[in-house]
C-alpha cells in the first residue's frame, strides 16, 4: 500500500455509433503538462441550470442513448472527442451506460480510440487526446469549492484489464482551478493528478500527484502516493477524497480494492497550497485524458481503452 502522511507538513467500433446532441468541448486550452489550462466560467453567473446547496450523487440509470442529458441534468459538462477523425461523418458517443455484473448496477464507460480521437477538435493540438466530464463554473455550488470549503468527493473505477501506459500521462483524475471572466487566474495546471504511467523499467504505476502553483510557485510536481498499476487492474476500487481549497489547504485520499478491501492508497493530511490565484472555483475531472508523444511517437504502445466509472458523489461538508 502506497502511502503519505503529512500531518505536520476515435478506430476500433465499439457498439453503435449514436448521433450526438451538443456539448460543452469547444472552449480553448493550450495543453501543458501534466495538466492544461481550463474553461472560463463564474459560479455566481449560471447559465440557468441554477444553484443548489444539497449533495449531489451522479449514478448511471440505464438510459444510455441519454447519458450526456443525465450528465447535464446533474451539474457536470463533458469534453469528448465524437466527431473527431473518421467520426466526423458518423459520430460515435464516448460515454455510454453498461451494466455491471460486479457491481450490480449500471455504470458509466468511457471510450478513447488511439488512432482517430483528438483533444476537442483543436487542431493544433497533435500530441494528445482526451474523453473526460467535469463540474464547472455552471455547476450547482455543491459540485464547485469556494475558498476555504471543504468537499468529500467519492467515487468508483474500474481500469480495463491489460491497459496500456507510457512514460508520457494517462490522466483518469484531476483536482483544478476555474478561470474567470477575463482570463487572468492560474489555472494552467491541475492541483491533483491520478495518472497511470509507465516506468523506465517497463513497471507500471498508479501516480497521486500534487503540482504547485506555476504562478505564485515553481509549478513543481511531488509524488503523493505511488502504486502498482497491476493491483487496479480489471478491479472495481473506490475512492473517497476529502479536499480543503486554500492556500493552507489540506488532501486526503483512500483508494481501497471493493472485492478484497485491500487498502491500494492512503494519503492523510497533506498541508498543501489547494487554492489558485484569481480562479473563481476549485472542481474535480474524470475520465481519459492522455499524451502519446509528438507527432504520435508513442501511440503505438497504446490501444484502443475502455474505462468504467460509477457512482460520482460529491458533498460539500464545510
Amino acid at each position: 500500500m502506497a502511502v503519505f502522511d503529512c500531518r505536520s507538513h476515435r478506430r476500433l467500433q465499439f457498439g453503435i455509433h449514436d448521433p450526438v446532441p451538443g456539448n460543452s468541448n469547444n472552449k480553448p486550452e493550450t495543453p501543458e503538462l501534466p495538466g492544461e489550462p481550463d474553461d472560463t466560467g463564474d459560479p455566481d453567473d449560471p447559465d440557468g441550470r441554477g444553484k443548489a446547496s444539497s449533495r449531489i450523487i451522479l449514478s448511471a440509470d440505464g438510459n444510455d442513448e441519454g447519458t450526456y442529458e443525465l450528465l447535464l441534468s446533474h451539474g457536470y459538462a463533458y469534453e469528448t472527442p465524437d466527431n473527431s477523425g473518421e467520426h466526423a461523418s458518423e459520430p460515435f458517443r464516448h460515454i455510454r451506460q453498461s451494466y455491471d455484473k460486479s457491481l450490480k448496477k449500471n455504470v458509466f464507460d468511457f471510450y478513447l480510440h488511439i488512432d482517430n480521437d483528438d483533444d476537442r477538435g483543436k487542431a493544433d493540438v497533435t500530441d494528445r487526446q482526451r474523453n473526460e466530464i467535469k463540474t464547472d463554473g455552471h455547476s450547482p455550488d455543491s459540485l464547485v469549492a469556494q475558498h476555504g470549503e471543504t468537499l468529500r468527493i467519492s467515487w468508483k473505477f474500474r481500469l480495463p484489464a491489460g491497459m496500456k501506459t507510457t512514460t508520457k500521462f494517462s490522466h483518469i483524475h484531476q483536482l483544478k482551478g476555474i478561470d474567470n471572466k477575463a482570463g487572468t487566474a492560474d489555472v494552467s495546471l491541475p492541483a491533483i493528478t491520478f495518472t497511470c504511467r509507465s516506468l523506465s523499467n517497463g513497471k507500471q504505476q498508479m501516480q497521486v500527484l500534487y503540482t504547485a502553483s506555476n504562478v505564485e510557485s515553481d509549478g513543481s510536481t511531488t509524488y503523493l502516493a505511488r502504486a502498482d498499476l497491476a493491483d487496479f487492474l480489471d478491479e472495481w476500487v473506490s475512492v473517497t477524497e476529502t479536499v480543503t481549497f486554500s492556500e493552507e489547504g489540506s488532501y486526503s485520499v483512500v483508494i481501497t480494492r471493493i472485492y478484497d478491501g485491500k487498502q491500494l492508497v492512503k494519503v492523510e493530511n497533506a498541508k498543501l497550497n489547494l487554492w489558485r490565484k484569481d480562479c473563481t472555483g476549485m472542481r474535480p475531472k474524470w475520465g481519459l485524458y492522455r499524451n502519446f508523444g509528438e507527432k504520435r511517437s508513442m501511440a503505438s504502445q497504446l490501444r484502443d481503452e475502455i474505462l468504467k466509472f460509477a457512482d460520482f458523489d460529491i458533498e460539500k461538508i464545510k
